[in-house]
Protein backbone atom coordinates (compact mmCIF):
# COMPACT_ATOMS: atom_id res chain seq x y z
CA UNK A 1 0.00 0.00 0.00
CA UNK A 2 1.49 3.28 -0.86
CA UNK A 3 1.83 6.38 1.89
CA UNK A 4 -0.76 8.08 0.30
CA UNK A 5 -3.46 5.32 0.05
CA UNK A 6 -2.57 4.56 4.10
CA UNK A 7 -2.80 8.28 4.96
CA UNK A 8 -6.45 8.08 3.48
CA UNK A 9 -7.12 4.83 5.15
CA UNK A 10 -5.63 5.91 8.21
CA UNK A 11 -6.13 9.10 8.84
CA UNK A 12 -10.12 10.31 10.10
CA UNK A 13 -12.19 12.47 8.15
CA UNK A 14 -11.10 15.96 9.39
CA UNK A 15 -7.15 14.87 8.54
CA UNK A 16 -8.62 13.63 4.85
CA UNK A 17 -10.28 17.27 4.46
CA UNK A 18 -7.34 19.31 5.12
CA UNK A 19 -4.52 17.51 3.01
CA UNK A 20 -6.91 17.23 0.38
CA UNK A 21 -7.58 21.14 0.60
CA UNK A 22 -3.87 21.80 0.88
CA UNK A 23 -3.25 19.19 -2.68
CA UNK A 24 -6.00 20.67 -4.51
CA UNK A 25 -4.61 24.38 -3.56
CA UNK A 26 -1.48 23.77 -6.19
CA UNK A 27 0.76 25.16 -3.39
CA UNK A 28 4.34 24.44 -4.63
CA UNK A 29 5.16 23.36 -1.25
CA UNK A 30 2.73 20.35 -0.97
CA UNK A 31 5.81 17.77 -1.11
CA UNK A 32 7.92 19.92 1.13
CA UNK A 33 5.03 19.19 3.82
CA UNK A 34 5.41 15.40 2.41
CA UNK A 35 9.13 14.99 3.79
CA UNK A 36 7.46 15.49 7.52
CA UNK A 37 6.74 12.39 9.66
CA UNK A 38 2.88 11.93 10.14
CA UNK A 39 1.88 14.11 13.04
CA UNK A 40 3.67 17.08 11.54
CA UNK A 41 2.36 16.29 8.17
CA UNK A 42 -1.05 16.52 9.55
CA UNK A 43 -0.39 19.05 11.59
CA UNK A 44 1.07 21.27 8.61
CA UNK A 45 -1.99 20.10 6.22
CA UNK A 46 -4.08 21.70 9.19
CA UNK A 47 -2.42 25.20 9.47
CA UNK A 48 -2.37 25.65 5.54
CA UNK A 49 -5.92 24.62 5.35
CA UNK A 50 -6.44 26.93 8.12
CA UNK A 51 -4.28 29.87 6.33
CA UNK A 52 -6.50 28.82 2.80
CA UNK A 53 -9.56 29.16 4.29
CA UNK A 54 -9.17 32.71 5.84
CA UNK A 55 -6.76 33.73 2.98
CA UNK A 56 -9.77 32.89 0.04
CA UNK A 57 -12.19 35.62 2.28
CA UNK A 58 -10.12 38.48 2.21
CA UNK A 59 -9.55 37.73 -1.77
CA UNK A 60 -13.49 37.07 -2.04
CA UNK A 61 -15.18 39.39 -4.41
CA UNK A 62 -17.84 39.94 -2.01
CA UNK A 63 -19.02 42.96 0.17
CA UNK A 64 -16.82 44.29 2.94
CA UNK A 65 -19.67 43.56 5.69
CA UNK A 66 -19.75 39.77 4.49
CA UNK A 67 -16.02 39.65 4.68
CA UNK A 68 -16.19 40.97 8.28
CA UNK A 69 -18.06 38.90 9.73
CA UNK A 70 -17.01 35.64 7.88
CA UNK A 71 -13.93 36.27 9.65
CA UNK A 72 -15.77 37.22 12.88
CA UNK A 73 -17.17 33.49 12.73
CA UNK A 74 -13.17 32.33 12.60
CA UNK A 75 -12.28 34.43 15.15
CA UNK A 76 -15.10 32.70 17.46
CA UNK A 77 -14.30 29.24 16.04
CA UNK A 78 -10.57 30.25 17.24
CA UNK A 79 -12.18 30.86 20.36
CA UNK A 80 -13.99 27.30 20.27
CA UNK A 81 -10.56 25.49 19.06
CA UNK A 82 -8.85 26.88 22.43
CA UNK A 83 -11.56 26.13 24.62
CA UNK A 84 -11.42 22.54 23.21
CA UNK A 85 -14.53 22.67 21.28
CA UNK A 86 -14.10 23.71 17.18
CA UNK A 87 -16.83 22.60 14.73
CA UNK A 88 -14.92 23.32 11.37
CA UNK A 89 -13.32 20.46 9.87
CA UNK A 90 -9.73 22.26 9.64
CA UNK A 91 -10.05 23.46 13.18
CA UNK A 92 -10.55 19.89 14.09
CA UNK A 93 -7.50 18.80 12.48
CA UNK A 94 -5.68 21.77 14.23
CA UNK A 95 -6.60 20.39 17.73
CA UNK A 96 -4.44 17.89 18.54
CA UNK A 97 -0.95 19.94 17.20
CA UNK A 98 -1.95 22.57 19.88
CA UNK A 99 -1.02 20.48 22.93
CA UNK A 100 1.80 18.48 21.03
CA UNK A 101 3.59 21.30 19.15
CA UNK A 102 2.98 24.23 21.41
CA UNK A 103 1.24 26.01 18.56
CA UNK A 104 0.29 29.41 20.24
CA UNK A 105 -3.34 31.32 19.93
CA UNK A 106 -1.74 34.85 19.51
CA UNK A 107 -0.53 33.24 15.98
CA UNK A 108 -4.16 32.63 14.70
CA UNK A 109 -5.73 35.36 15.92
CA UNK A 110 -2.60 37.70 14.21
CA UNK A 111 -3.00 35.61 10.96
CA UNK A 112 -7.04 36.65 10.77
CA UNK A 113 -5.68 40.28 11.84
CA UNK A 114 -3.80 40.04 8.65
CA UNK A 115 -6.45 38.94 6.45
CA UNK A 116 -8.44 41.67 7.78
CA UNK A 117 -6.16 44.58 6.81
CA UNK A 118 -6.59 42.95 3.06
CA UNK A 119 -10.33 42.59 3.53
CA UNK A 120 -11.07 46.35 3.96
CA UNK A 121 -10.29 49.02 1.54
CA UNK A 122 -7.65 48.06 -0.74
CA UNK A 123 -4.26 48.98 0.83
CA UNK A 124 -2.68 52.18 -0.97
CA UNK A 125 0.93 52.64 -0.09
CA UNK A 126 1.25 52.01 3.90
CA UNK A 127 3.74 53.30 5.45
CA UNK A 128 6.76 51.13 6.91
CA UNK A 129 5.59 50.46 10.04
CA UNK A 130 2.19 49.79 8.88
CA UNK A 131 3.59 47.09 5.92
CA UNK A 132 6.05 45.92 8.24
CA UNK A 133 3.29 44.67 10.57
CA UNK A 134 0.95 43.17 7.47
CA UNK A 135 4.13 41.11 6.60
CA UNK A 136 4.34 39.48 10.24
CA UNK A 137 0.81 38.62 10.30
CA UNK A 138 0.23 37.23 7.11
CA UNK A 139 3.48 35.61 6.80
CA UNK A 140 5.34 35.87 10.17
CA UNK A 141 2.68 34.49 12.37
CA UNK A 142 2.64 31.69 9.86
CA UNK A 143 6.00 31.03 10.05
CA UNK A 144 5.76 30.74 14.14
CA UNK A 145 3.12 27.98 14.04
CA UNK A 146 5.47 25.97 11.10
CA UNK A 147 8.59 25.94 13.43
CA UNK A 148 6.55 25.16 16.02
CA UNK A 149 5.56 21.52 14.02
CA UNK A 150 8.97 21.42 12.83
CA UNK A 151 10.00 21.04 16.79
CA UNK A 152 11.87 24.61 16.57
CA UNK A 153 10.32 26.57 19.47
CA UNK A 154 12.96 27.88 20.67
CA UNK A 155 14.40 31.90 20.17
CA UNK A 156 16.26 30.36 16.47
CA UNK A 157 13.42 28.90 15.17
CA UNK A 158 11.43 31.84 15.88
CA UNK A 159 13.73 34.25 14.57
CA UNK A 160 13.87 31.98 11.38
CA UNK A 161 9.80 32.46 11.35
CA UNK A 162 10.07 36.28 12.06
CA UNK A 163 12.58 36.68 9.51
CA UNK A 164 11.51 34.50 6.81
CA UNK A 165 7.65 35.71 7.14
CA UNK A 166 8.92 39.24 6.36
CA UNK A 167 11.54 38.04 3.07
CA UNK A 168 8.20 35.78 1.84
CA UNK A 169 5.87 38.37 2.01
CA UNK A 170 8.43 41.44 0.33
CA UNK A 171 8.88 39.38 -2.33
CA UNK A 172 5.34 38.37 -2.68
CA UNK A 173 4.78 41.71 -2.91
CA UNK A 174 7.79 42.31 -5.22
CA UNK A 175 6.37 39.63 -7.74
CA UNK A 176 3.02 40.68 -7.86
CA UNK A 177 2.80 44.18 -8.45
CA UNK A 178 0.48 44.35 -11.34
CA UNK A 179 -1.94 41.60 -9.79
CA UNK A 180 -2.63 43.62 -7.13
CA UNK A 181 -2.72 46.90 -8.76
CA UNK A 182 -5.24 45.49 -10.84
CA UNK A 183 -7.27 44.93 -7.44
CA UNK A 184 -6.72 48.24 -6.51
CA UNK A 185 -3.97 47.71 -3.98
CA UNK A 186 -0.26 48.95 -3.73
CA UNK A 187 1.98 47.63 -1.08
CA UNK A 188 5.14 49.85 -1.76
CA UNK A 189 5.44 51.89 1.64
CA UNK A 190 4.53 55.68 1.23
CA UNK A 191 7.84 57.18 2.60
CA UNK A 192 9.81 55.13 -0.56
CA UNK A 193 7.91 56.97 -2.84
CA UNK A 194 7.52 60.18 -1.39
CA UNK A 195 11.31 60.36 -1.23
CA UNK A 196 11.75 59.23 -4.77
CA UNK A 197 9.03 62.36 -5.87
CA UNK A 198 6.18 59.37 -7.00
CA UNK A 199 2.39 61.14 -6.55
CA UNK A 200 0.17 58.15 -4.73
CA UNK A 201 -2.49 58.19 -7.06
CA UNK A 202 -3.34 55.27 -8.66
CA UNK A 203 -1.53 52.00 -8.21
CA UNK A 204 -1.42 51.87 -12.17
CA UNK A 205 -0.08 55.53 -12.12
CA UNK A 206 2.83 54.41 -9.51
CA UNK A 207 3.88 51.38 -11.33
CA UNK A 208 4.07 53.30 -14.85
CA UNK A 209 6.46 55.89 -13.26
CA UNK A 210 10.17 56.15 -14.51
CA UNK A 211 11.81 55.83 -11.18
CA UNK A 212 9.69 52.97 -9.32
CA UNK A 213 12.45 50.36 -10.32
CA UNK A 214 14.82 52.64 -7.58
CA UNK A 215 11.76 52.24 -4.74
CA UNK A 216 11.18 48.62 -5.81
CA UNK A 217 14.96 47.62 -4.96
CA UNK A 218 15.16 49.22 -1.58
CA UNK A 219 12.15 47.59 -1.08
CA UNK A 220 14.05 44.57 -2.29
CA UNK A 221 17.29 45.39 -0.43
CA UNK A 222 14.56 45.13 2.87
CA UNK A 223 13.75 41.33 1.76
CA UNK A 224 17.46 40.47 0.95
CA UNK A 225 18.58 41.49 4.21
CA UNK A 226 15.87 39.24 5.68
CA UNK A 227 16.52 36.33 3.70
CA UNK A 228 20.41 36.90 4.99
CA UNK A 229 18.99 37.21 8.80
CA UNK A 230 16.84 33.72 8.02
CA UNK A 231 20.03 31.75 7.01
CA UNK A 232 21.95 33.07 9.99
CA UNK A 233 18.82 31.97 12.08
CA UNK A 234 17.95 28.91 10.51
CA UNK A 235 22.21 27.77 10.73
CA UNK A 236 21.23 27.63 15.02
CA UNK A 237 18.51 25.12 14.03
CA UNK A 238 18.51 21.59 13.61
CA UNK A 239 18.75 20.86 10.03
CA UNK A 240 16.43 17.79 9.67
CA UNK A 241 14.08 19.63 11.54
CA UNK A 242 14.26 22.77 9.33
CA UNK A 243 14.31 20.64 6.25
CA UNK A 244 11.03 22.09 5.23
CA UNK A 245 11.69 25.49 5.78
CA UNK A 246 14.77 25.14 3.77
CA UNK A 247 13.29 24.69 0.82
CA UNK A 248 10.30 27.53 0.91
CA UNK A 249 13.28 29.66 1.61
CA UNK A 250 15.37 28.73 -1.48
CA UNK A 251 12.52 28.18 -3.78
CA UNK A 252 11.26 31.81 -2.80
CA UNK A 253 14.79 33.42 -2.99
CA UNK A 254 15.52 31.55 -6.51
CA UNK A 255 12.24 33.74 -7.57
CA UNK A 256 13.51 36.76 -5.97
CA UNK A 257 16.54 36.53 -7.32
CA UNK A 258 15.56 36.60 -10.93
CA UNK A 259 12.91 39.63 -9.66
CA UNK A 260 15.74 41.42 -9.12
CA UNK A 261 17.54 40.45 -12.43
CA UNK A 262 14.36 41.42 -14.09
CA UNK A 263 13.68 44.80 -12.55
CA UNK A 264 10.87 46.51 -11.85
CA UNK A 265 10.69 48.91 -14.88
CA UNK A 266 7.52 48.48 -16.63
CA UNK A 267 6.66 45.64 -18.60
CA UNK A 268 7.00 43.25 -15.89
CA UNK A 269 6.90 39.95 -17.22
CA UNK A 270 6.44 36.94 -14.96
CA UNK A 271 9.47 35.57 -13.31
CA UNK A 272 10.07 32.29 -11.26
CA UNK A 273 11.32 28.84 -11.16
CA UNK A 274 9.77 25.96 -12.88
CA UNK A 275 8.64 22.97 -11.73
CA UNK A 276 12.39 20.95 -12.56
CA UNK A 277 13.69 24.06 -10.58
CA UNK A 278 11.59 23.42 -7.42
CA UNK A 279 12.00 19.76 -7.92
CA UNK A 280 15.86 19.99 -7.91
CA UNK A 281 15.73 22.36 -4.64
CA UNK A 282 13.38 20.07 -2.76
CA UNK A 283 15.48 16.56 -3.65
CA UNK A 284 18.74 18.99 -2.56
CA UNK A 285 17.17 19.57 0.61
CA UNK A 286 15.86 16.03 1.40
CA UNK A 287 19.17 14.52 0.90
CA UNK A 288 21.23 17.39 3.06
Amino acid sequence: MNSLLADHCDQPADDIFVRDLVRGSGTSFFWAMRLLEPQRRRAMYAVYAFCREVDDIADADAALSWKRTELDRWRGEIDRLFAGTPTRPTTRAILPAIARFGLGRHDFDAIVDGMAMDAGDPMLAPDRATLLLYCDRVAGAVGRLCVCVFGENNPQGIAVANHLGQALQLTNILRDLDEDAAAGRLYLPRELLAAAGIPITTPEAVLAHRDIDGVCRQVAAWADAAFERAARAMAACDRGAMRPARIMMNVYRCTFERLRARGWTAPRPAVGPGKPTKLWIALSAAVR
